[in-house]
């Protein structure tokens, strides 16, 4: 790769300082793939922490900053002289070598580090543009000693024929040929890894966005060229240096062609035997699998520990532990065709019944195993007349071929009859887990089979559906008749979802589960805008609903399904105007996400006009109302503090969402609707009673539906008492009025006239024994011939008032089996005015159903404190002569 001389050789930029920490390496060693067995590169405390040697190759993106950084401006910074100025967002890379002189330390902290670039050199290829060759040294600034070296190349597409030098020809080390490799091994990418590894610092838009991927030709993003070539780095010091990096001197790859995201790399690695100095030439190539190599003039200069014979398959599981090993000696699993298939699970059933059943049933096969129960074998009853039934295969409608390791719709040898001809009635059919590679293989399937209604595809991996894109408009025929479409596990990106779909002229249906989706950028959905009426996207990595703002456009879904991924808000930041769904929408299913406040249940009616059913159970602020402490309020006076559990969650939901006729499957009966508004009133009165008069209006704005419930059911009333210093003597005494009913114990309810008031300070530390002696000495009573109740001076809503409330007489009062907090319910009847039980107006006895009890709470003696039997500093207690 040496340049010669000629237009801007030897510029040299000004150094650049680059710094990093333990994190920035524990990141970069997590996206190239190191795995809990390498724990010296993945965990800070191990004793061996070491930098993975290529970390070095990211510095002169990152520079010192830990913010994400304009890569087009930190591209366009310097301009070589006598060098056309080259457009930087038209840019790939073209090769890469490294020297490893001295490892990294795992932080720069107390040195001064820079990279300093000077060029090698510019060529000219004409009309596919222009190669700039640089050289870039990581340097300790105050010894001037050089950590490590990298030649680069850059190709800038379509920048060429500016009469510059061709460049002399680069050095190949192909691998050697009729020999198979000495080790392969597979790295599996998905929809986030280019997203995951530009945090690293190479921010170039080509690899999160579309746009820049469809100008150059590339159809949209791609992955980081640099992450192939430093997660085969990882690979290959793995199977060969042990994951030691003092086992690796040397490292180089070409670029040779784009990686998508979602493509399998499978690397080949030889070994030369070609030693010097200790450093064996390794020579390798990276292909995608079924297609093209994207990392050629593999070579690496490495002291290889074991045998060298290792093989480990490397996937895309999140479990640190995972991993997946195949045996060399075992053989694959042969792939079949669509037909071959049918005829392995349905067909064998065919031809002399007699002989084939006695042969099928294993009770009467000496070679299996007979299960007994006690003394008796269990036998099959009837299931021979199941398999003869599904060995007609020209009548079946139901066909499940999920991971028979389809390739082929036919194949020569597989008969005279086609597809149509085998099972023409099918209806619903399942290809799940298979082995297509082109989706066209599956159009084929399908055109066979006039009365298809249901396709099941998931898990299958569509290598080389970017090759299908451009018949996609041809392939529509094939799915006319489908209804019902399913893509879980395909880990495509939401484009080629909606490609797949649109084909698919009357889905109503559509399933798009497990997929890794991050959010759903907007494409054209074709006749999905009408069509389409139930979407599931369970179990993707969505974080709110404005992730999904292109479904919008969906003017006939009716049901969403979005449990299990992580959506915590409508939008992640008050600059995003929040998403409106079609009015059509009606269902929408939330249920195992994040959704820790109630902000988010108020902001659906916006969002989603027509909702009427929702299912939101198994989230935060449904397992754990009080969890929504949304004024700062101690969880002991907060307006929520006593709604615990899902049943209370239940009704402050429905009352937050006016349109709601079923919550987490349960309807919703005119009756439950009252009931939770009700709940919900009272909810919001004790908030208010528990912030000064000031705060009020802040904490009715965070309650939507506050000004109609109150218009509904009439404003409650706002009982506020006055906080002390905890420290202060006052917090330790409770202000006790005291009402001594006249004329009889009150066993009526109203407690009699008042005979007389009297107010006094009792220690909250005092027992009730004590509290009754009090009450004794201040009314000239015997202690034990009093009743206490205490006046509470709250409503409640009534959970069943369509049932007749009595008021308690407190009979078992006297046998010390009743609990210290029982309550007296007494109901009132509203005035006219619609005012009662909120308004200040006199309460009104009723021995009739009503929605309002006033709580009353019988005080017994006991060694109970007062303090744990009233709340507050003030208390109204009514004393009854028994």
């Amino acid at each position: 790769m040496a340049g010669t001389a000629g237009p801007g050789v030897g510029f040299e930029y000004p150094p650049k300082e680059i710094s990093w920490v333990k994190r920035d390496v524990l990141l970069f060693a997590n996206t190239i793939g190191c795995t809990a067995d390498e724990l010296h590169f993945l965990y800070e405390l191990h004793p061996d922490f070491k930098v993975f040697p290529t970390y070095s190759l990211i510095l002169p993106f990152k520079g010192t900053s830990q913010e994400v950084v304009d890569f087009y401006a930190a591209q366009q910074a310097v301009q070589i002289p006598g060098v056309p100025a080259f457009d930087s967002r038209r840019v790939v890379d073209g090769q890469r070598k490294i020297e490893f002189f001295k490892p990294l330390p795992p932080t720069s902290a107390g040195h001064k580090f820079e990279v300093r670039t000077k060029v090698v050199g510019v060529y000219d290829k004409g009309r596919p543009g222009s190669i700039v060759e640089i050289q870039e040294d990581v340097v300790d600034a105050a010894t001037n000693e050089v950590y490590s070296r990298v030649i680069g190349s850059a190709f800038y597409i379509g920048q060429g024929n500016w009469g510059g030098p061709k460049g002399p020809a680069t050095e190949n080390y192909p691998p050697p040929k009729d020999r198979k490799p000495d080790v392969t091994f597979v790295q599996e990418t998905n929809a986030q890894s280019a997203l995951l590894y530009r945090l690293n610092g190479d921010y170039n838009p080509l690899h999160a966005t579309p746009e820049p991927g469809k100008k150059m030709g590339f159809g949209g993003a791609i992955m980081h060229g640099l992450y192939s070539w430093n997660a085969t780095a990882h690979g290959l010091l793995k199977a060969l240096g042990g994951s030691d990096p003092a086992n690796i001197k040397e490292y180089q790859a070409r670029f040779a062609s784009p990686v998508l995201p979602g493509d399998k790399l499978v690397t080949d690695a030889w070994r030369t035997g070609e030693i010097k100095d200790g450093w064996e030439e390794i020579r390798f190539q990276v292909k995608v699998e079924g297609g093209k190599v994207c990392l050629s003039n593999g070579r690496a200069l490495m002291k290889v520990v074991g045998d060298g014979k290792a093989k480990f398959l490397q996937g895309v599981s999140k479990s640190p532990t995972a991993a997946s090993f195949v045996r060399p000696t075992r053989t694959a699993d042969r792939p079949q065709s669509f037909v071959a298939a049918l005829q392995e699970k349905y067909g064998h059933e065919a031809g002399d019944q007699g002989d084939a059943t006695a042969q099928r049933n294993p009770y009467r096969n000496a070679d299996v195993e007979f299960v007994f129960f006690g003394k008796k074998v269990a036998e099959e009853v009837g299931f021979d007349k199941i398999r003869r039934q599904l060995a007609r295969l020209d009548e079946l409608k139901i066909v499940i071929l999920d991971g028979m390791r389809i390739a082929w719709d036919m194949l020569p040898d597989d008969g005279e009859k086609g597809i149509k001809e085998t099972s023409p009635l099918v209806s619903e059919l399942d290809l799940g887990r298979n082995l297509f590679e082109s989706f066209s293989t599956v159009v084929r399937i399908c055109r066979e089979l006039p009365e298809l209604r249901s396709l099941r595809l998931n898990g299958n991996r569509f290598q080389r559906l970017r090759k299908d894109q451009e018949s996609f408009s041809d392939f529509k025929d094939a799915f006319s008749g489908v209804k019902e479409l399913e893509l879980e596990g395909t880990l495509l990106p939401w484009e080629h979802l909606c490609q797949v779909a649109t084909c698919f002229s009357s889905l109503a249906v559509l399933n798009a589960s497990f997929d890794q989706l991050l959010s759903l950028p907007p494409v054209d959905l074709g006749t999905l805008t009408t069509t389409l009426t139930t979407l599931t996207l369970e179990f993707n990595d969505f974080t709110s609903l404005s992730d999904l703002s292109s479904l919008t456009s969906l003017s006939s879904l009716r049901s969403l399904h979005l449990k299990g991924n992580s959506i915590s808000s409508i939008c992640p930041s008050s600059d995003i105007s929040p998403p409106v769904f079609s009015s059509s929408l009606i269902y929408l299913d939330v249920s195992y996400n994040a959704i820790s406040t109630w902000s988010f249940i108020d902001a659906l009616t916006t969002s989603i006009p027509g909702l009427t059913a929702l299912r939101i159970a198994h989230n935060p602020i449904y397992d754990n109302p009080d969890l929504d402490q949304e004024i700062g309020l101690k969880s002991t006076s907060a307006g929520f503090s006593q709604t615990k559990g899902t049943d209370e969650a239940h009704m402050i939901t429905t009352a937050r969402i006016p349109a709601l006729k079923s919550l987490n499957f349960g309807p919703i009966t005119m009756q439950d609707r009252t009931n939770a508004e009700l709940f919900y009133l009272s909810r919001i009165a004790k908030q208010l009673s528990s912030v000064p008069e000031s705060e009020e209006a802040a904490v009715i704005a965070r309650h939507p539906q506050y000004a109609a419930l109150c218009e509904k059911h009439g404003e409650p009333a706002v009982v506020r008492r006055d906080e002390v210093n905890p420290a202060f003597l006052e917090a330790r005494l409770v202000k006790v009025r005291f009402r001594l009913a006249a004329g009889g114990s009150g066993g009526d309810g109203s407690g009699g006239d008042v005979a007389v008031a009297k107010t006094t300070e009792i220690p909250r530390s005092f027992d009730m024994y004590a509290v009754q002696g009090v009450v004794g000495k201040l009314f000239g009573l015997p202690p034990l011939s009093v009743r206490l109740v205490w006046e509470t001076g709250e409503w409640d809503p009534v959970g069943g008032f369509d049932e007749e409330v009595d008021s308690s007489d407190g009979e078992d009062s006297d046998t010390g089996e009743a609990p210290e907090g029982k309550e007296r319910e007494k109901t009132t009847a509203p005035s006219a005015g619609g005012e009662e039980p909120f308004g200040n107006g006199e309460q009104v006895e009723a021995n009739k159903t009503g929605r309002w009890v006033k709580r009353e709470v019988e005080l017994v003696e006991g060694p109970r404190q007062l303090g744990f039997c009233v709340d507050g500093i003030e208390a109204t207690i009514r004393v009854e002569v028994r």
